[in-house]
């Protein structure tokens, strides 16, 4: 039982696997699985931690984010634009096209929201015009919510709803802006945690996840830690771990007691590597205080989705 390896407040690997970009780990409680991607290795992966099996779906393009929708599917922002997939990680249909130049921009991370919309920024892959975005998709299309980004990431929602998290990676700042999860309106952001970086330590806030008490979860790339951080904006837990660019934390088991972290070695010098071969590998600990559930993308046309959108609210 591969469970039975995971340690209170110790993050150790439980998948030695060498992925290129681990990314966007997903809890899912109906079948008792982690999903993640990699990115550039344009892969979905489905992990079972009882048997310790990580099954590997090739998909048609990188796959920057993803979240699961109600008929066992999923909606995934890829690098072309968003998509919906079947159960078996096949693209069935396009929502909407990626409005940034694909030979230079894809969809990076994101997650719905507590009404069932989808957000997901982008990334500006050469850092250098600030183009990235962040993106809300519902049933109106697609809507801009705020650009001048260089890696749009660390998307999450406090658990009162109340607030909107993200991160420009690059620039080492997270930010927080009021949210109303009955209309999807956010309010001006404003700097919620600027990270200090040395020649040492370049760590930066890359995915995120928050806990049931609203303490925000994020990775630290290039800093080999996870930091827990309070609504204040204060850091008050850190968690190094064994591979120099943790990319995304998710909660997951059955009691959402059990943080799991992706990792990247792409591009990572090869002395790094040697020092550091679990680069690449999917990391898990215990926790004190659980996680929330992961919310279920709401299908354009229902009525339950309908229901939560403002139809004023026209799409970019």
């Amino acid at each position: 039982m591969q469970d039975n390896l995971i340690k209170f407040g110790e993050l150790s690997c439980v998948l030695k696997v060498k992925a290129s970009l681990g990314e966007c780990p997903r809890w899912d409680p109906s079948a008792g699985v982690l999903w993640w991607v990699d990115i550039l290795g344009a892969e979905l992966h489905r992990f079972d931690p009882r048997t310790g099996e990580d099954l590997v779906i090739p998909v048609p393009e990188h796959i920057g984010c993803f979240s699961q929708t109600d008929d066992g599917g999923f909606i995934a922002a890829m690098r072309s634009g968003i998509w919906l997939l079947d159960a078996q990680g096949s693209p069935t249909r396009m929502l909407c096209s990626n409005p940034e130049n694909t030979h230079t921009s894809r969809f990076n991370d994101g997650r719905c929201d507590g009404a069932g919309r989808f957000w997901a920024g982008t990334i500006d892959e050469p850092k250098a015009g600030g183009t990235a975005a962040l993106y809300r998709y519902d049933e109106n299309g697609l809507h801009s919510i705020d650009g001048g980004f260089l890696t749009s990431n660390g998307l999450a929602f406090s658990p009162d709803n109340r607030w909107l998290y993200h991160a420009d990676t690059p620039r080492f700042t997270i930010y927080r802006r009021p949210f109303d999860v009955t209309t999807g309106a956010v309010g001006p952001r404003e700097p919620w945690l600027v990270l200090q970086p040395t020649e040492l330590d370049r760590g930066r806030p890359d995915g995120a996840a928050v806990d049931a008490q609203g303490y925000y979860w994020s990775a630290l790339y290039e800093g080999g830690r996870i930091i827990r951080v309070a609504p204040d904006g204060v850091i008050v837990e850190t968690y190094p771990l064994p591979a120099r660019c943790p990319t995304m934390c998710a909660f997951g088991g059955t009691d959402l007691r059990t943080l799991y972290v992706t990792t990247a070695r792409h591009g990572r010098p090869e002395d790094e590597l040697r020092a550091m071969p679990e680069s690449g590998g999917l990391f898990a600990m215990r926790v004190t205080v659980p996680g929330l559930p992961e919310p279920h993308y709401m299908q354009r046309g229902s009525s339950a989705a309908a229901a939560q959108f403002s139809p004023g609210d026209k799409a970019c």
